[in-house]
């Protein structure tokens, strides 16, 4: 049992990445396929699609990307944690690298990146930093 599911997953994309990996699996849930809807929308991963084995847990088979061989995803941290969670508005979010990252936040309007919480108009939990 994982207490804190983002935390996974950033975990295993993380080491996926430094290991050179083109693909990692990690277990399916909602939260994490808008997470991954995220990552893939603003160019981070290729694709993930859901696979089920007959007789065991749905799982998320994630696509990483790779520019000249090196990871797209430079650096990825887990920003609200179960035990400290941290939430900004809009006009307190501040931009990631000057720019190049972006944030990902979980608004009453769904998972979304920070440049689309800005033109939503809407703050939120942030969940974690990608650059």
């Amino acid at each position: 049992m994982v207490n804190d599911p983002i935390g996974d997953l950033i975990a295993r994309i993380k080491n996926a990445a430094s290991r050179g990996r083109s693909k990692l699996t990690t277990p399916a849930s909602k939260m994490r396929a808008r997470v991954l809807d995220v990552l893939a929308e603003e160019g981070y991963i290729r694709g993930y699609q859901l696979v089920q084995k007959p007789g065991a847990f749905p799982e998320f088979e994630i696509e990483l990307k790779y520019f000249d061989g090196q990871p797209v995803i430079v650096e990825i941290s887990r920003v609200s944690k179960p035990g400290r969670r941290v939430y900004s508005s809009i006009k307190d979010l501040k931009p990631v690298k000057n720019g190049l990252g972006i944030s990902i936040l979980s608004t009453p309007k769904g998972v979304m990146s920070d440049n689309a919480a800005r033109e939503a108009n809407v703050g939120g939990e942030v969940l974690c930093r990608v650059y």
